[in-house]
Order: C-alpha cells, then sequence, then structure tokens
C-alpha cells in the first residue's frame, strides 16, 4: 500500500449550506492527517487532498454522505511523500471560476466522452479540439490539434469564445481539461452561447493518461498538476523534467531553469516582471531558510501546491 494517497475531486450540486459543509470536511481532513485544498460553493465542491489512505478514504465518506455528493468524481495518485505542507477548506462563490454566474452546469452541460472513445472523436478532421487550460499548462502538453486559447485564466475564455468562435456555433466541439470540472462549466457556458454540439472528456487528461495505453495515446507531452508532482504523464507517473515556480505556481522547463531571469524559490522568467522587488526579497529571505534547514538535516515547510483546478 502506498505511504501517501493522492485524490484530486469534484462535483456539481446544490449545497444550501456551504460553511457547515466547509466546516464537516475540514473536520474530517483534520482527524485523518489529510492535507491539501478544497473548495465548497453553492454549486458543488473542488480540490486536491492527500494523505494516509486511511485518511483519504474516510475524508471521501464523509463528502459523499453529503446530499448530491454521492457521486463524487475522484482521480487518484500515489506518492512517497506527502504534496501538501498545509490543509486548506474555504468557502467561495464558485468551485472553479468562470465570472458569469448564469452558468450552470447543473441545468445544461455537454455529453460526456469516455477516454476509450476520446480518439475517434477527435480523430474527425471536423472536430474542433479545444483545450480549456491556461496557456502555461497547454505548453507543456496537449493532445495533437488542439486549439490554444491562450488564457491566462478561466475567467478569460468567455471572451476567447465570444470573440474568436462566433462564427463557429454548428461547429461539433470536444473540450478537455485536467481533471474535467473546467470542462463542465465551459461547455454549459458555450450551450448557453448557442453551440448546437458540445463534448468533453470525462474525467479530463488524468482519466484519458490512467486509460487510455501510450501506444494508442494522441497525448504529446506531460499534464500540469496542481500540487508538488508538478506535471505526470501516461499512468499519472510524476515527469520529472519539470519544476514548479514558487513565485507563480507556473510549470518550469529544464530551459526556463536556464534562463538569467530564473531565481529559484523566487521568481522565473515568465513572472520576474510580475513581481515587485519587495515580494521577491521575501522569497529570497524563505528560500535561505530551506537552504539552511536543508543543509542541518531538518524539515522546512516550503511552498505546497494549490490543490485545486483553477
Amino acid at each position: 500500500m502506498a505511504d501517501i494517497r493522492i485524490a484530486a475531486l469534484y462535483r456539481f450540486a446544490r449545497i444550501a449550506e456551504p460553511e457547515a459543509v466547509r466546516a464537516a470536511i475540514e473536520a474530517a481532513c483534520r482527524a485523518g492527517g489529510v492535507r491539501g485544498t478544497l473548495l465548497v460553493a453553492g454549486e458543488g465542491v473542488n480540490g486536491t487532498i492527500a494523505g494516509p489512505p486511511a485518511g483519504i478514504d474516510a475524508v471521501l465518506d464523509t463528502i459523499r454522505a453529503m446530499p448530491g455528493l454521492a457521486e463524487l468524481e475522484v482521480k487518484f495518485a500515489d506518492a512517497k511523500s506527502p504534496p501538501f505542507q498545509r490543509l486548506k477548506v474555504k468557502v467561495k462563490p464558485e468551485i472553479v471560476t468562470i465570472g458569469d454566474p448564469a452558468v450552470d452546469p447543473l441545468k445544461a452541460a455537454g455529453t460526456y466522452v469516455r477516454p476509450e472513445d476520446w480518439n475517434a472523436l477527435i480523430a474527425d478532421p471536423d472536430v474542433l479540439l479545444i483545450d480549456v487550460r491556461n496557456d502555461y499548462e497547454h505548453r507543456i502538453g496537449s493532445f495533437v490539434g488542439a486549439v490554444d486559447p491562450g488564457t491566462t485564466s478561466f475567467r478569460d475564455f468567455p471572451a476567447w469564445v465570444r470573440e474568436r468562435l462566433a462564427g463557429e456555433r454548428k461547429r461539433k466541439v470536444a473540450m478537455f481539461c485536467t481533471g474535467g470540472i473546467r470542462c463542465e462549466k465551459a461547455s454549459a457556458f458555450m450551450l448557453q452561447e448557442g453551440f448546437a454540439e458540445v463534448h468533453h472528456l470525462k474525467g479530463g487528461i488524468l482519466s484519458y493518461l490512467e486509460t487510455v495505453p501510450a501506444a494508442e495515446s494522441r497525448w504529446n507531452g506531460a499534464c500540469f498538476v496542481f500540487d508538488e508532482r508538478v506535471a505526470v504523464g501516461h499512468g499519472l507517473v510524476p515527469e520529472p523534467r519539470f519544476a514548479i515556480c514558487h513565485g507563480c505556481r507556473r510549470p518550469l522547463t529544464e530551459a526556463d531553469r536556464a534562463q538569467p531571469a530564473y531565481e529559484e524559490g523566487v521568481s522565473c522568467p515568465r513572472c520576474v516582471e510580475e513581481t515587485t522587488e519587495a515580494q521577491r526579497a521575501s522569497a529570497r529571505e524563505r528560500q535561505r531558510q530551506i537552504r539552511f534547514a536543508r543543509a542541518r538535516g531538518l524539515s522546512h515547510l516550503g511552498p505546497g501546491g494549490e490543490g485545486a483546478e483553477p
């Protein structure tokens, strides 16, 4: 049995009392030694947690016992050490932020496509294949032929659709994201905008990489995940080629880390102009403390992963 089990989960559901749900989930996490980030809203739950297998099972049992959450979508992975250093369970307006309260996947969402059937769908040259994730995620891996909207936030997706796809409403659309949650909202939005046929990958890229053999795969590269594994490949095996920038939480290639603008634990070429000197100075001090602790053989609570698909 693995030392640490990772569970990426979500479920859209009507939650009448988000604060009560938050408190119950947090109590179960603390009792089971589970860490990570979970978001609760009136529309459901979302997040990634990690801990002892028994603790993870107890938390999932707690969530599934709540009204509307029995069919929780969960992806598992194993790790030798904890990928998160802290626990955060928060109430938010949305569990994945598209910024439009009218978008409701519980009223209407796209058609699920199983990982086993995905290759056949996207092999059709008439299908518009869209990567719903952010540009930094697309940059390290995607499906062959996928359109990259070039967004830096999921909030930007509606504007991109309205500006770039206004004339494509009659085309068959296939969408994908990391674990499936962004696609549920994005598909609901596109149906609301008048797109006639919208499909999305059930369970997201993670389910595809877990299910489809590498020899049959149409995936190219690595999939960014929201914890200290940084990125995974087929079989959900961590990809050691990538690191995380603790300044902006974006994935870094070996080439990124070779650039002069990269400073470990502080900034990378993509965020060095986005941070102030005071922020970089604070990050340098934290990094100094981490190196000092390592040199003395001590542990240090470094930056933890976000744990929730944005």
